[in-house]
């Protein structure tokens, strides 16, 4: 089955996260005391490793155990939000405009991500409110480190060998093995770029996240339910 297959498509995913917020609304509404654990799950992955169906089965999972609404976010959710403004105004708007939390997040990062504030401020301020809501998880976006500083967030990541990565950009993209592998590189060095000069951080250091699941031995079945048993046993 091609990897695409497993990926929800973002407006699903954007009507995930509509009702979501929804529901935080008309709890809030009722007086509703959040409860005190309602944690936050960062996935983070090497460029050609699969992360979606992990946290997508993970995501089942959690509102089996918890009996509670969970919400995938992502980038591509978060732009296309952002683009429609209407549905923005209406989503984001509640997240946390005056959020406590994010000026102590932000100032631990290197002077560059101010100097790029106009993308990666909002981006932030987004994931830290949809952190400090809990019942989340944070697909990619730096999410283990923005969001580090919030009690009961949990991070992992998914890594693999490059043989396993190329073959799996080469299955998934229909494209030669050679190129799959340049590709594969050249996207990860990307990412590293990215974690070190708008974040100030080495995505790949073990040090940040609590568990490491390795793609080539790892099924995303499997992750999830390592994970699940991490958090809520």
């Amino acid at each position: 089955m091609p990897d695409n297959l497993y990926i929800p498509s973002v407006d699903l995913r954007i009507g995930a996260l509509e009702e979501y917020n929804r529901r935080q609304k008309e709890k809030a509404a009722k007086h509703f005391k959040k409860p005190e654990f309602r944690p936050c799950i960062t996935l983070s992955r090497e460029y050609g490793c699969t992360g979606y169906p992990a946290a997508e089965a993970l995501r089942e999972i959690m509102v089996q155990r918890t009996g509670e609404e969970w919400v995938m976010v992502d980038s591509d959710v978060l732009e296309e939000v952002a683009r429609r403004h209407n549905l923005s105004s209406e989503i984001l708007k509640s997240l946390g405009e005056d959020n406590r939390i994010l000026a102590q997040v932000l100032s631990t990062f290197s002077p560059r991500w101010k100097s790029n504030h106009d993308y990666f401020l909002p981006l932030a301020k987004h994931i830290v409110a949809l952190a400090e809501l809990g019942n989340v998880i944070i697909v990619e976006m730096g999410g283990a480190v923005i969001t580090r500083h919030i009690k009961d967030s949990f991070h992992f990541r998914i890594y693999g060998s490059a043989h396993f990565k190329s073959a799996k950009l080469a299955r998934r993209l229909q494209i030669e093995a050679e190129e799959a592998e340049k590709l594969m590189l050249r996207g990860q060095k990307i990412r590293n770029n990215v974690s070190r000069d708008f974040l100030d951080a080495d995505c790949n250091d073990p040090a940040l996240y609590h568990l490491l699941f390795n793609n080539d031995r790892c099924t995303h079945d499997k992750i999830a339910e390592t994970i699940a048993d991490f958090i809520w046993p």
